[in-house]
């Protein structure tokens, strides 16, 4: 290498290392442009319900947001634009210009930074919808978004939804993706039965093996994400084929992946990926919604949320996550002063005490949740971006650690300890077997006992009374020990239910004996 190409490279590994680059991550804004304040501040306002004010956020920027987070060089936008109403409410109309109002506040918001943004399920007609081809909505997306694509962007959104560019820096080795994983979503009946609609999967693998051979390292960007919601047991959002094959692509491309980015959940989360030995190899963050909408999903209780944003701190050079900030709105101090106030909540370094953003640190705080309650309660308050302060207990604990831990349906459902509910249901009827089952062969048994006595063998009847004796305290303390130890642990596979379902066997295999 020569001298001045030498220097070169000092100058930019020295910058890179210096001053970190910076990008912020949106998602959810779910604009009503119906929106009206009640009269009665204990009923829902209407339309949409707990929606912000039209463009709210957008006007928030100013001042507070931005003496805490300049304007970012990069972002990513996971959008979700339109309210949470239903499909009659809508129309095809009226979703691309709530799509256009959004767009252009964000060029007026953002005028120097580049956006690359991700499409919703909510950002169709009708909502989660979208289709494995070229439509309508496709193609007056992708000529509002024309500002932040290439052509050749422009034209993959048009057929798809989803693009690749070169992120710019210093190094020129940076590339982001963006997904349409709204064609994984288990609620898009357009893709049902589809191996691999629009070929995403196929596209996806050949543009990491690209970049892998160019030397270049990768962020993934999408609305969907894979995996479980933490709030709510065995609620998957892609279908079960399509999540295997993304775990497979992550799996297969990890060493180029330098960071996944997705929303949908409007809470705070991340998610893990692991090798088949069980290292870790990518992380996947979920940001906060900027809508604090509270979520109608059965069995979720205190959904909603404190707006939030996210900005990532990042090496330009080689793509690695050095830090991750979310910055808040606290609506309840918002509406007592009658002015917004955006404040700094956490950086991760410092909540979970680990070096960076990476996938092993990651890892660390995610021991760290499962392990201490402190960590826990900390993380189950962030999760809600400081508005459900609530204890979250050994339920709430196996949720979202299963959840975190856990991105595939097979693993997920080994490590998730059953609810109570259906621990006392399962424990009720395998009682009432065992009890039947127990006074059955004790019947038996004094039965045998009494024809002894009727034969005079009254040896062989004391001793078939003492064998019923020592088998019944055996069971009964070998039924105590399992039933103590049958508290499955959310990072450590054992179904609950089967030590006691194997005791009650053995009671009927000694009743037929």
């Amino acid at each position: 290498m020569r001298l001045p190409e030498v220097l070169i490279f000092l100058a930019s590994w020295g910058v890179a290392r210096a001053a970190p680059g910076k990008f912020w991550h949106i998602s959810d804004l779910h604009l009503d442009p119906d929106y009206k304040v009640s009269e009665d501040p204990l009923q829902v306002c209407p339309s949409a319900g707990s929606q912000p004010v039209p463009n709210g956020w957008l006007l928030t920027v100013e001042p507070s947001l931005l003496s805490l987070a300049p304007l970012p060089e990069l972002l990513v936008f996971c959008s979700d634009d339109t309210p949470h109403v239903p499909n009659e409410r809508l129309s095809e109309v009226a979703v691309l210009q709530i799509v256009k109002q959004l767009t252009q506040l964000i060029r007026e918001a953002f005028p120097d930074t580049k956006v690359y943004a991700a499409l919703g399920n909510h950002d169709f007609h009708p909502k989660n919808q979208l289709p494995a081809g070229s439509n309508n909505i496709y193609n007056q997306v992708a000529e509002l978004w024309r500002p932040w694509l290439s052509n050749e962007s422009v034209t993959l959104f048009k057929e798809g939804a989803f693009y690749s560019e070169k992120l710019p820096g210093l190094s020129g080795a940076g590339r982001i993706v963006v997904l349409n994983t709204n064609l994984y979503y288990s609620s898009n009946e357009q893709t049902a039965g589809m191996a691999d609609p629009s070929q995403q999967f196929q596209w996806l693998d050949e543009v990491l093996t690209k970049a892998s051979q160019a030397g270049e390292m990768v962020y993934i960007i999408g609305h969907v994400p894979p995996g479980f919601f933490e709030k709510t047991r065995n609620k998957a959002w892609f279908r079960e084929g399509f999540n295997e094959e993304y775990l497979k692509v992550v799996q297969r491309h990890h060493r180029v992946i330098a960071g996944q980015f997705f929303g949908h959940h409007h809470t705070d989360s991340f998610r893990m990926f692991y090798d088949g030995a069980g290292a870790p190899i990518s992380v996947m963050f979920l940001t906060p919604g900027v809508t604090p909408w509270k979520t109608t999903l059965p069995g979720v209780v205190n959904g909603a949320n404190n707006p939030g944003i996210r900005v990532f701190e990042y090496d330009r050079a080689t793509l690695s996550l050095q830090d991750m900030v979310t910055y808040f709105l606290n609506l309840s101090q918002a509406n007592a002063l009658g002015a917004p106030r955006w404040e700094l909540e956490y950086r991760v370094t410092e909540a979970y005490r680990v070096p960076d953003a990476g996938a092993r640190s990651m890892h660390a705080a995610l021991g760290r949740i499962a392990s201490d309650q402190g960590a826990l309660q900390r993380y189950y308050v962030y999760n809600s971006v400081s508005y459900d302060t609530r204890a979250c207990d050994e339920a709430c604990r196996a949720e979202h650690v299963c959840a975190l831990r856990e991105v595939a349906f097979d693993r997920y459902a080994r490590v998730m300890p059953w609810s109570p509910r259906a621990v006392l249901l399962r424990d009720l009827v395998l009682g009432i077997l065992g009890t039947l089952a127990f006074l059955i062969d004790l019947g038996a048994d004094l039965w045998a006992a009494s024809q002894y006595v009727l034969s005079g063998r009254y040896l062989w009847a004391a001793l078939v009374l003492a064998l019923l004796g020592l088998a019944s305290v055996a069971l009964q303390l070998f039924s105590w020990i399992w039933l103590r130890s049958d508290v499955s642990s959310p990072l450590a596979p054992k179904p609950p239910g089967r030590h006691l379902a194997l005791l009650h066997l053995l009671q009927l295999g000694y009743l037929y004996r």
